[in-house]
């Protein structure tokens, strides 16, 4: 199996799989025991977490993979990392405010890139002390959850109506009631982090997540790299699918849902004025 020209054999996916899990873990492993010391709280508790989190990962993908490309949010960007074939994008830490706040909906993003397409990734949910992966290769796909017995979701299973749509706590666009009437939506089910969002499409608790604007590359790659190992669909707003590792890494448009939903919601959020500037 070949991917942007590089030979992928399987004991390269594993060994590369086994790295994102295991520093995901390990930094949302960091990030609650400072939570855990009280000695901070708030905004001031969020970029520590933030900081603490960005270290880890940068030494240790930077050690581990010196010749690769690396975007990090909490980190300077380089023209550099356009060069490589493969590139390690991460968000340190998905949701600050939750976390600041003491909440649950937080996630560490370590996902690879390979030739600007999504190649594996693991997405840490560390209060609930587990680790969703998944490989997105051609030929290779496969997805699982660490730190519980629970079944995740493919994208290949059919919903149970209504559908359930995963929406921001903090803001709720124009668009988004009209968009669940015409889906025949039930329930929202609002939290904070894309990551955290993403992952509860996997885990059973929502069927279709939109994001419109705002976003980057380190707030989308991880969670569509599991999402696709297992068979969801993920695309901008018009449809189109996200290419990574590019120059600018704004990628405002994050469309998350079942394939056989795709056409229904790609259809209902043109009409509901999501595509509006």
């Amino acid at each position: 199996m070949k991917q942007a020209g590089l030979a992928l054999d399987a004991a390269t996916i594993e060994r590369d799989l086994a790295f994102a899990i295991d520093v995901a873990r390990l930094a949302g492993e960091r990030v609650l025991g400072l939570r855990k010391t009280g000695r901070w709280s708030g905004s001031i508790l969020a970029d520590i977490g933030d900081q603490a989190a960005d270290s880890l990962l940068q030494g240790l993908i930077r050690g581990r993979y010196p010749e690769d490309g690396l975007l990090s949010e909490e980190t300077a960007d380089s023209t550099e990392r356009l060069s490589r074939a493969r590139t390690w994008i991460v968000d340190p830490l998905d949701g600050t405010k939750e976390f600041g706040e003491g909440r649950e909906d937080f996630a560490i993003h370590v996902a690879l890139t390979m030739g600007g397409a999504c190649a594996l990734a693991a997405v840490a949910l560390p209060a609930a002390g587990q680790v969703l992966y998944g490989v997105a290769l051609p030929g290779a796909q496969r997805g699982g959850i660490l730190g519980t017995d629970a079944r995740l979701v493919r994208g290949s299973e059919a919903a149970s109506l209504p559908l359930r749509i995963a929406v921001s706590r903090s803001h709720t666009p124009k668009w988004t009631s009209a968009f669940a009437e015409r889906i025949r939506a039930g329930q929202t089910i609002p939290a904070g982090s894309v990551g955290y969002k993403a992952m509860l499409l996997l885990l059973g608790r929502a069927d279709v997540y939109v994001h419109t604007r705002g976003l980057k590359e380190w707030d989308t790659c991880a969670p569509e790299t599991v999402a696709r190992a297992l068979g969801w669909s993920v695309c901008k707003l018009r449809g189109e699918d996200h290419r990574y590792n590019q120059e600018n890494p704004y990628n405002h448009e994050f469309v998350m849902c079942r394939p056989a939903d795709k056409l229904a919601v790609v259809e209902s959020l043109a009409v509901c004025g999501a595509l509006d500037p």
